[in-house]
């Protein structure tokens, strides 16, 4: 089996195209209690950065599923309008900053203590890894094999805050961090890679090299989360960026 003419076939997919629509479900669903209800009610008292964070990560997933159907359409639009995720890319990343730190001041002054600072380290980490996978998407923008699955995993990476806010809706699953913020957040990537598997006889080497890693990174977070080691560090980037 001639895998390289097998990774040639996948072109203009609908497989991209349905996971880029199941990422702008994810984040309506998961930020509907929490924001974009108590917005449309005019009762909405999250931290300020909120409305400019969510516009851009707005954008991100307009720009993702409009990629996803002009790579079949117009190559040429698609590649132009590619250039937009290198300025989006860091904005989510100074804004998810900016709106860590501030929610993480209103919750230490609410009684949140330590475990209020924590929250910030997995919001920085989750960002920067969301930028870093970014970069190396539009740097393989000429391999288009990569790029798309890079950029693939660059959405599930930034995606796990609107999965865990689901837990709203299912307040009787344990373990929500797990459950929905690992597991069922990262379960796309697996997805993904059984579908390789199946319609082209191997899994591609993007998901070995950073699919898995980054699941393998968000495991041992959950795992040390809220750990002394990890409050540690967390206090540490909460006084530098405050």
């Amino acid at each position: 089996m001639n895998k390289k003419a097998n990774w040639q076939k996948d072109r203009a997919t609908s497989f991209y195209r349905a996971g880029a629509l199941l990422a702008v479900g994810v984040a309506v669903i998961g930020f509907f209690l929490t924001y974009l209800q108590p917005i449309a009610q005019g009762r909405f008292s999250g931290p300020s950065w909120s409305h400019i964070h969510g516009s851009l990560l707005g954008g991100w997933l307009i720009l993702i599923v409009a990629q996803t159907w002009l790579v079949g359409k117009s190559l040429q639009v698609h590649r132009k309008l590619g250039w937009a995720a290198l300025a989006l890319a860091p904005a989510i990343t100074a804004s998810t900053f900016a709106i860590a730190v501030e929610a993480a001041h209103r919750d230490v002054a609410a009684g949140g203590g330590a475990s209020a600072v924590s929250a910030v380290l997995g919001s920085l980490t989750s960002a920067t890894i969301f930028l870093l996978l970014v970069l190396a998407a539009i740097a393989l923008r000429r391999r288009p094999q990569w790029h798309k699955r890079i950029m693939f995993v660059a959405t599930v990476a930034i995606l796990w805050p609107a999965w865990f806010r689901w837990r709203h809706f299912l307040p009787a699953i344990a373990r929500p961090d797990i459950s929905l913020g690992l597991i069922l957040a990262y379960a796309p990537i697996f997805i993904a890679m059984a579908r390789d598997r199946l319609q082209f006889g191997a899994v591609h080497p993007a998901f070995w090299w950073v699919g898995l890693p980054l699941v393998a990174e968000q495991s041992l977070e959950v795992l040390a989360f809220d750990t002394p080691a990890w409050r540690t560090v967390a206090q540490t980037l909460f006084a530098a960026l405050s």
